[in-house]
This record gives structure tokens, C-alpha cells and sequence, in this order.
């Protein structure tokens, strides 16, 4: 368990309690969400985005729909979609504002959000508020993986089990990963989106070189960088054979195995943490990063 006195300590700790707060919430918002056989556009700008492509892929898999994910400035607005679902924590960011300015008439829009009072409360239909998962941290942890938690309920999940697991790795002996040297982390369908996430964090924490893939494309040249002092770490089940090149490589091998993905992200935010303590940078304020970006003109 967290335990250098920092903001975002107190924030990834609490991840189990909110996430189980989120599935009690899906409930009652079920109306709300995408339903089955819409199609949904999904938006965000930095890690709102990677939980949007986690979404994605789960809902394509689970059968409700074809559901794209968008960075919020890349949204292909001349597309149909029956709903568009943006995530953004303070409901201040300037490309998810905006986007739903250009949206508005066109599709429903929902917005989850931490911050119900905020700018995107004017430009969106519906609104869920995860008040309880808001951060005073400008990395964000808790508030990006309890919107996940809560869409993954929203398509009948049980998070029983990642509750559990997230509990077990906040307890969890870190090792070495802190001090190494490069991470790249690894996913396949709705992993990926977490593989990039826990690369952000480490990146925007720590300045640590941080790199994300699916899984199957790191052969084809990222494993070129693996070499003793760094990491390949995966989200999931890896491909056939590839640990056994990783280690041949000289690098060190890291799987989620039997626990949940979700519950690993968990896992790299305390890696990110404490490898910023360890360079002597402040976790809660990374250099030249704000709590959100606001921007005079798009």
C-alpha cells in the first residue's frame, strides 16, 4: 500500500471502495449509458481517451454495438452515431467542450464526469457524476478507472473479482520496476487501451521512457529496445512464446496472469509513483502538466 504521504497515494488506495460505489451507481444510471445496438462514438482527451478505447473494445466484444473510440480532437464529426459518450474529469477540457458544441442536435451526448457543475454540464444531454472518485492530484488514477469501472458494469460485468484483486496489489512488493530503466507495456483489445494508460502514467510521474502496444506488434520492432534494466509488461494473457524472447532479450517479464487488468493498472500507478520518488520529482505535480487544459482558442 501507498505510503510516501502524497496526494495521489491516498487516491490509488481508494480505488476498490470507488469502484465498488461505480457498480452500485451503473444501476441507477443504466438509462443513461449506451444502450445494446447503438452505435456510440466514445471521446476523451489524454487518459479519459484510453479509457474510451478500453470501453470500446468491451462493448464490440460483448456484442452491444459498434462503438468507436476518439481523442476528443479527432472526432470524425460528419459520422452518425445514436449516442456519443465523452469522459472528462473536471468537465473543463477545451477539445471535449467543443466537441460537444459542434455534436449538439446531431446524437444524444452523455458526459461522465467528477465535477457536475462544470462547463459540460451546458453542452451535453445527460450527465454522471463521480463525485466521489474526484482527485486533487493532477495524475489522474482513481477517476479514470472508476468511469471504466462503472461502463464495464454498465455492460453486465461483475467487478467482484477486480475489487479483490486491486485490494491484493495495493499490497503487492513493487521489486525492481521502480528503478528501471524503460517500461513498455503491452495489451490486447481492451488491454491495449490500459497498456497505453499505464505508459502515460510512468511518463507523466516519473519522466520514466515508457512505451504501449498490442501485444502481437511488439515483435515487429518495439522488442528491439528490451534489454537488462528494462521491462516488457503485460496486460493480460501474452502470445504464445513471447515472454520466453523477452527474457532472451535480457529484459524483465511482468504478466497481470489470473488477476484482473484493471486491478494491474493499479499496480503501474504505485510503479509510477514510487519511480518519481525515486528520481526526487513530486508525483501530484509533474512538470508542465495541469489539472486540465483550457485553452484560449482551439
Amino acid at each position: 500500500m501507498a505510503s510516501g504521504g502524497y496526494l495521489v497515494d491516498g487516491e490509488i488506495d481508494s480505488q476498490p471502495e470507488c469502484w465498488s460505489r461505480a457498480s452500485e451507481l451503473a444501476r441507477e444510471v443504466a438509462g443513461v449509458l449506451p444502450a445494446r445496438g447503438e452505435r456510440v462514438a466514445v471521446a476523451g482527451c489524454g487518459t479519459s481517451w484510453f479509457m474510451a478505447m478500453a470501453y470500446a473494445a468491451l462493448r464490440e466484444a460483448a456484442g452491444h454495438g459498434e462503438t468507436d473510440a476518439f481523442p476528443a480532437s479527432e472526432v470524425p464529426t460528419g459520422r452518425s452515431y445514436d449516442r456519443v459518450l465523452v469522459i472528462t474529469r473536471s468537465g473543463t477540457t477545451t477539445e471535449v467542450v467543443e466537441l460537444l458544441r459542434q455534436l449538439r442536435g446531431t446524437a444524444p451526448a452523455v458526459a461522465i464526469t467528477a465535477v457536475p457543475d462544470a462547463p459540460i454540464a451546458e453542452v451535453c444531454d445527460e450527465l454522471v457524476a463521480l463525485e466521489f472518485a474526484d482527485e486533487q492530484s493532477v495524475v489522474q488514477t482513481r477517476f479514470a478507472t472508476t468511469a471504466l469501472a462503472l461502463l464495464r458494469v454498465s455492460l453486465g460485468e461483475d467487478l467482484t473479482g477486480a475489487v479483490a484483486d486491486a485490494r491484493a496489489v495495493l499490497e503487492a512488493d513493487l521489486g525492481a520496476l521502480p528503478a528501471a530503466e524503460q517500461i513498455t507495456f503491452l495489451g490486447s483489445g481492451w488491454t491495449v487501451g490500459l497498456a497505453h494508460e499505464a505508459a502515460l502514467k510512468v511518463r507523466e510521474a516519473a519522466g520514466l521512457w515508457s512505451e504501449a502496444y498490442p501485444a502481437m506488434e511488439y515483435r515487429h520492432g518495439p522488442i528491439s529496445i528490451a534489454e537488462p534494466g528494462r521491462a516488457t509488461w503485460m496486460f493480460g494473457e501474452p502470445p504464445t512464446g513471447l515472454a520466453d524472447e523477452v527474457a532472451a532479450a535480457g529484459a524483465d517479464f511482468l504478466a497481470s496472469g489470473q488477476r484482473d487488468p484493471m486491478a494491474h493498472l493499479v499496480l503501474a500507478q504505485r510503479v509510477a509513483v514510487a519511480a518519481a520518488v525515486q528520481r526526487e520529482l513530486d508525483p501530484d505535480r509533474p512538470r508542465n502538466l495541469t489539472r486540465s487544459i483550457i485553452l484560449d482558442q482551439v
